[in-house]
């Protein structure tokens, strides 16, 4: 491709900070952008930026369907919320307009696993438009690539335990909330835990009816189990509140979280697969206190054992160049719904995005 990318931004609250800066400075343009939230609605994109006019004004995104036919983007970025159901409808004016596009959506990574029928539909429309739709982000290196890697240096396999940290604090209040960050126990066991509580056959229907609430951890395994080839045969997810023994101040929440009330969950998901092999992951966000940090901390299990620890990465600048390095794979990426692991892995881009993209 021999001119800049042209990117749509969808959310622009503090993912989009990062990927538009990203954008820019690997040699494409943001050239519409979109948000919900009426404080920043008409300011220049440049103003959430923070830095000069970018001559870009945030929209309501109830306009997208026309800017995006007007402005016909090569893709657009999606940094909502945490679940299919959340992002179906940016991903859908996306798909109508065959826009490519890709989410920091923690579902999105796999949603197949875990609402198949919305899935379903926007990989119908994608097909139809011949565009392509993901979801990507720090998952896809830290819990998808960089495992899968390892794995391919073992010689034998039986169980990949992987556990990762990360505080509520830097990814807004939507995600804070899902996480049962300032809840008391009581409650969290009501609104969060009670709904793992159930059998497998009812977890299923509610997957087929697109009312399940999966952990980030769920469509990381579906992710693992479909890159290295295995199939599962039973999987489960438990969530468990996380307390700290005095109050936290949490500035997502405008409160401060009464010691012994939930910080936040880590939840647990266990799949086991027909070829004998077991993940069990774990992801705890939480309200962080002040001596705590994000970690990455992966076990294979075999032979030989291999463990890879990561602490303090930085989970969310991680999180946005992985998506916007994404942007050639996106485009260039079969049409439909197009989970990563089908797209190679992601690899640094040295120059101008528009360089690495061949003709679809």
């Amino acid at each position: 491709m021999n001119q800049a990318l042209r990117i749509a931004q969808y959310g622009c609250g503090k993912m989009a900070v990062y990927t538009m800066r990203y954008v820019y400075e690997k040699g494409a343009e943001i050239v519409a952008a979109f948000d919900v939230n009426p404080a920043v609605i008409g300011k220049d994109i440049g103003e959430v930026m923070g830095c000069g006019r970018k001559g870009v004004k945030i929209e309501d995104a109830k306009h997208a369907d026309r800017i995006l036919k007007e402005t016909k983007p090569d893709a657009c970025i999606i940094t909502t919320m945490s679940l299919m159901s959340d992002v179906e409808d940016a991903f859908k004016v996306c798909a109508e307009n065959g826009v490519n596009a890709i989410s920091t959506c923690e579902e999105a990574f796999f949603p197949w696993n875990s609402s198949p029928g919305i899935t379903r539909e926007l990989d119908e429309i994608a097909r139809k438009t011949g565009c392509t739709l993901c979801g990507a982000g720090y998952q896809d290196v830290f819990w998808g690539n960089l495992i899968t890697t390892l794995a391919g240096a073992t010689h034998r396999i039986t169980k990949i335990r992987g556990k990762s940290s990360y505080n509520v604090e830097d990814y807004g209040i939507a995600l804070a909330k899902a996480h049962g960050a300032g809840l008391s126990l009581e409650d969290f066991e009501k609104e969060i835990a009670s709904a793992d509580n159930i059998s497998e056959s009812a977890r299923q229907q509610l997957i087929e009816k697109g009312e399940f609430a999966p952990s980030f951890m769920w469509n990381v395994n579906g992710w693992l189990c479909s890159q290295l080839g295995l199939t599962i045969v039973h999987q489960i997810q438990k969530c468990v509140p996380q307390t700290y023994d005095k109050d936290l101040k949490s500035e997502t929440l405008q409160m401060t979280v009464p010691a012994g009330y939930a910080t936040g969950m880590s939840a647990i998901v266990i799949t086991e697969t027909e070829e004998g092999i077991t993940l069990e992951t774990e992801c705890i966000g939480k309200v962080y206190a002040p001596e705590e940090f994000d970690q990455n901390d992966w076990t294979i299990e075999g032979e030989p054992n291999t463990q890879v620890v990561i602490d303090r990465p930085a989970t969310v600048e991680l999180t946005c160049a992985t998506v916007v390095n994404r942007l050639p794979e996106l485009i260039d990426a079969p049409s439909g719904y197009t989970t990563t692991e089908k797209m190679g892995v992601n690899r640094y881009k040295v120059k101008p995005l528009h360089e690495y993209v061949k003709t679809k």
